[in-house]
């Protein structure tokens, strides 16, 4: 039987940081997943700067974030990335607006649009240059640990153990099933609409933002051309059905009209997608032998682009404490060990979905009174610049 000090299952970009960390740590790592069979080139298509030539799905990437990436050596691998500089937020029911500005803080930036699909190519290649065994295959069943080994049955039939098992599978888990950690969780009743966009006038280097009541809506730019952007159109079902179903023409239209035409008209649109988003928290992380870790863990809603950013703050710390007790020659698999890494995520996990359900209902309100209070708020918030440098800190975590 293989055996390995830690076994990922999942090789997005969680699993894939925290394989790259232990691996250069020397720890015998192996990442289970049928994606692994597609080789890099499938991951990085093509470069080009048509609307149909960019990942539908994009990640806000934090300060922290790059730094991790950076130290992983996956960063300067990425091979399209777009710096932004700036972020306007504002009320679509009223006069309230906030701007954020990375001068503020003396930084060149406040974070990073990438594309998922680029990411995943450059955490790739760092892997593959590794002492890290990649397993194309899916889990099959995870058994009970026996003598401080996890038996893991892969969909080839090949049974391999490991001192700690990684559940790093996405929001539907199934090491989080197999493990019997359970969840608190909800439908939100919104979809979010994800596509790419042409604008009339240039994004600026700049993250919009439209809190409508129905939801919010982002236009983030992108790499390769000043008139792109990739959208996340948060709305209610029943409208998200109604925008999916109406032609390029008509739906261009319709974003236009949602977004106020502060760029102008929408010149073209590519392929769209649906996502329905739904809140989840593990009530516990981890159980002997088995630790959860980016959206196997939790998801939250996408309005603030916190997500991948608390996936890889997961990959971090778990990494940090297996090194930790690898160096110790202690077990990292031990449930003492893995419940330090609980308590460093759970707590600021918590409170980052706290804030994003707030904001939520903060925006969806309707009565007048609460309207004109939230939009002299935003205006206060706005006008008082240490509070939005405090906010702005927290956000790119440094």
């Amino acid at each position: 039987m293989q055996q390995y000090d830690v076994m990922v299952v999942g090789a997005g970009m969680v699993g894939l940081s925290i394989a790259a960390y232990l691996g250069q740590q020397g720890i015998s790592v192996a990442v289970a997943d049928p994606s692994l069979q597609h080789p890099i080139e499938a991951t990085n298509a093509a470069m080009g700067t048509a609307v149909d030539d960019y990942d539908l799905r994009v990640s806000a990437l934090s300060a922290e974030s790059q730094t991790l990436l950076a130290q992983l050596g996956a960063w300067p691998l990425i091979e399209r990335k777009q710096p932004y500089h700036h972020m306007h937020v504002w009320d679509g029911e009223g006069t309230g607006s906030v701007s954020f500005h990375c001068q503020d803080l003396h930084r060149p930036d406040l974070g990073h649009i990438v594309e998922n699909r680029h990411t995943l190519a450059a955490l790739r290649q760092v892997v593959e240059q590794l002492p890290v065994t990649l397993l194309p295959y899916a889990v099959a069943y995870i058994d009970n640990p026996q003598d401080d080994w996890t038996p893991v049955m892969l969909a080839n039939d090949t049974l391999v153990s490991a001192c700690l098992v990684v559940g790093a599978d996405g929001a539907h888990s199934r090491v989080r099933q197999w493990a019997g950690l359970s969840t608190r969780e909800w439908d939100y009743q919104h979809h979010a609409i994800v596509a790419t966009l042409r604008m009339q006038q240039p994004l600026q280097n700049t993250a919009w933002q439209r809190f409508r009541p129905q939801g919010p809506l982002a236009l983030l730019p992108l790499a390769g051309d000043e008139q792109l952007a990739s959208i996340v159109w948060s709305t209610e079902v029943a409208e998200a059905q109604a925008l999916m179903q109406l032609d390029a023409k008509d739906f261009a239209e319709q974003l236009a009209l949602a977004f106020e035409n502060r760029l102008g008209s929408v010149l073209e649109v590519s392929q769209r997608a649906a996502i329905p988003l739904r809140q989840r928290h593990a009530k516990h992380y981890v159980s002997a032998g088995v630790a959860l870790a980016g959206d196997a863990a939790h998801t939250i809603h996408p309005l603030a682009g916190q997500g991948v950013n608390l996936g890889f703050k997961d990959a971090r710390v778990l990494s940090e404490e297996v090194v930790r007790a690898c160096q110790r020659g202690l077990h990292p698999g031990s449930l003492a060990i893995l419940q330090r890494y609980q308590r460093r995520r759970q707590s600021d996990n918590l409170a980052t979905m706290a804030a994003m359900e707030g904001f939520k209902r903060l925006f969806a309100a309707q009565n007048p009174w609460f309207r004109l209070a939230r939009n002299q708020g935003m205006r206060w918030f706005d006008a008082c610049l240490p509070v939005k440098q405090h906010i702005m800190q927290k956000a790119m975590g440094l």
